[in-house]
């Protein structure tokens, strides 16, 4: 049984377990969830310690490697400004779709009261963001690692993006050392992190059971609402890749809706984007992309560009002040929406529940957003999970369209020149 399914069953389980005890004898059930709840908050703990040094390690090995391959090439270089620049209208895109469909499609008054007293003792206190004047300020630090002691996540973010792109101006040996160094932390945090997401079923069962004797059958309608709500966001993004092909790639929809199904096909039944890289590769070639622009071009896309990654990352951080009944200002929604486009970039290859706590947490906790829910959230992310996938995939085809297509390389006389320099290889 994979790992995913083993949480989400955990999850459904503690739930029913909570809302029967809850049903049959309320004062236990109530009893027994001051006696679980400890556990579910160790678990949260543990997986909350990994956050700064796996954000940290990935950003700087992930921005390091991507760096270096855009110095090496014109191409990677337009690739490279051109995801980044997409990243951040992704991250907007979600501020703007989530806050739309919530005010249109709003959690229930009396499911949110309930959840709210449910996760009451295990949410840490709220934090506060500062004026907007003093939010900018605040964006550099002053100390980094005052910064992270202090899970002031988004100065930290922007210390360390600074810091990597730094490291690709030193000489070959230096920024080696550095790479392995941070490289090296990256695989150490991702062992820790697989050893508590094992013991997951154990803290999102506790944590169901809190929220199932507490909150009783409002849990469900709740995860329903946030399923419903999140999945919405990535489909608009997922949808969005058509006009963009179009617009941008010069491709007819039904001859980009052509070539790029088999790969949706694949992102869909896998959900990763790294296993559907071939079938991306044929699909850019159906488009008439050379083989050597899509070589370089997918491989970034498949490192950096998660086109709906920030959308629905900053969408969850989101919902949970929605759930929480925070009210969301210009200097919150700002900080959610940097990190939301930064953090983004340190996502590389990681499986879904991995890349869900380490992608969301630093934006909750810049836009002063608890982080507790996070456990139970995590649980349903399979569903949103696949319009993450599908939607990246059909971006990361259309945007190698028109990037490709910008640089001159989808005539007839630029597949000739290619194909004429792959022989001569």
């Amino acid at each position: 049984m994979s790992q995913p399914t083993r949480i989400l069953l955990a999850l459904i389980g503690g739930l029913l377990i909570g809302v029967i005890a809850a049903g049959q004898a309320p004062q236990g059930a109530l009893q027994a969830a001051d006696w679980v709840q400890p556990i579910g908050t160790i678990w949260l703990h543990a997986l909350q310690m990994t956050i700064v040094p796996l954000v940290v390690s990935l950003l700087v090995t992930g921005i390091a490697a991507t760096a270096e391959k855009a110095r090496a090439s014109k191409l990677a270089t337009r690739a490279f400004i051109t995801f980044i620049v997409l990243l951040w209208c992704s991250s907007a895109l979600g501020g703007i779709l989530t806050l739309t469909f919530l005010d249109a499609f709003p959690l229930a008054g009396d499911s949110a009261v309930a959840l709210r007293g449910a996760l009451a003792h295990t949410a840490p206190e709220i934090g506060t963001v500062p004026q907007f004047v003093d939010f900018i300020i605040g964006m550099v630090p002053s100390n980094p690692l005052t910064a992270a002691a202090n899970d002031a996540f988004l100065p930290l973010v922007v210390f360390t993006t600074v810091f990597a792109f730094a490291i690709t101006r030193l000489p070959a040996e230096e920024r080696g050392v550095l790479t392995r160094f941070f490289q090296a932390v990256a695989n150490a945090m991702l062992i820790v992190i697989n050893w508590v997401l094992w013991l997951g079923p154990i803290g999102v069962g506790a944590l169901a059971y809190v929220v199932g004797a507490r909150a009783g059958t409002s849990a469900f309608g709740a995860l329903l609402h946030y399923v419903a709500i999140i999945s919405s966001v990535g489909i608009v993004l997922w949808l969005l890749a058509v006009p963009f092909a179009v617009i941008a790639g010069r491709v007819s929809p039904l001859r980009y809706i052509r070539a790029v199904a088999p790969s949706q096909a694949v992102a869909f039944s896998t959900q990763s984007s790294l296993a559907s890289l071939p079938a991306m590769l044929k699909a850019t070639e159906r488009l008439d992309v050379p083989v050597v622009q899509a070589g370089v071009m997918l491989p970034i896309a498949v490192a950096i560009f998660r086109w709906t990654g920030p959308a629905m990352n900053f969408a969850v951080a989101i919902y949970v002040a929605h759930w929480f009944g925070i009210p969301l200002g210009p200097s919150q929604l700002a900080a959610g929406w940097a990190a939301a486009a930064i953090t983004t970039m340190g996502a590389v290859g990681l499986p879904g529940t991995i890349s869900f706590v380490s992608s969301i947490a630093p934006i909750a906790i810049a836009m002063g957003v608890p982080i507790a829910p996070l456990g139970l959230l995590v649980a349903v992310e399979t569903i949103p999970d696949i319009f993450r996938t599908v939607g990246n995939v059909a971006m990361d085809v259309g945007t190698t369209r028109a990037i490709s297509r910008a640089a001159g390389g989808t005539d007839e006389d630029a597949d000739t020149e290619a194909d004429q320099l792959l022989r001569e290889e």
